[in-house]
């Protein structure tokens, strides 16, 4: 999942994925509240299911993956 969303977060926000680490923050990447949110909605759509952040605390690559891959399983 963390490669998949790596590869949709290069795309969509226009970053090099070679930049992105498993620990890299948004904030470090230059992707703010905005750029996050609209990444989650494009996520929601491409993978078909819902992701509610609001009270979760997510800031890297890999939280956001685990958080995916729980809402997948």
């Amino acid at each position: 999942m963390y490669e998949k969303l790596v590869s949709f977060a290069a795309r969509q926000l226009e970053l090099d994925a070679a930049e992105i680490s498993p620990d890299s923050t948004f904030e470090s990447l230059g992707i703010d509240s905005l750029d996050v949110v609209e990444m989650i909605m494009d996520l929601e759509s491409e993978l078909g299911i819902e992701l509610d952040l609001e009270d979760q605390k997510i800031s890297t690559f890999r939280e956001l993956a685990d958080f995916v891959e729980s809402k997948i399983n």
